[in-house]
């Protein structure tokens, strides 16, 4: 199977031996993204739901280069430093996911990149939203 490296400068970029996503056949494997600003490079100000927001728009930016989308997201893993922020984070979340909503694991960590309090990795799969709306 072929791997394809994908890379926006859109999203903050890779700082390590990884990739910000690989495409392999009809999935795009997305690394996981914190709420870094990809233009300052700094961590949005404004607590968990300022977090998650520029997470998931961090994640959009490196989905359009395959050509996909958050509604194309059939699985994630969110990452946070404090449980007790579900519910603020579930808020920012079900506003950029569209149903049918994709599978999910949500961990608590002692601690994440650059001080964050969420990260989010993806998968997506291409077709997933026409076959989304033929069921």
């Amino acid at each position: 199977m072929n791997r394809e490296r994908i890379a926006t400068d859109a999203a903050p970029r890779a700082l390590g031996p990884y990739a910000q996503a690989v495409a392999a056949g009809d999935l795009v494997f997305c690394s996981g993204q914190v709420g870094i600003d990809p233009g300052s490079g700094a961590l949005v100000p404004g607590g968990i739901a300022a977090e998650t927001a520029r997470v998931l728009e961090n994640l959009a930016a490196v989905l359009h280069p395959a050509g996909l989308g958050l509604g194309d997201v059939v699985k994630t893993t969110v990452y946070l430093t404090d449980l007790s922020e579900l519910a603020a984070m579930n808020e920012v979340y079900g506003r950029y996911f569209p149903p049918p909503h994709p599978a999910r694991a949500t961990v608590q960590v002692a601690k994440l990149p650059a001080g964050a309090r969420v990260e989010i990795e993806a998968v997506a799969a291409r077709g997933r939203r026409a076959a989304a709306t033929e069921s």
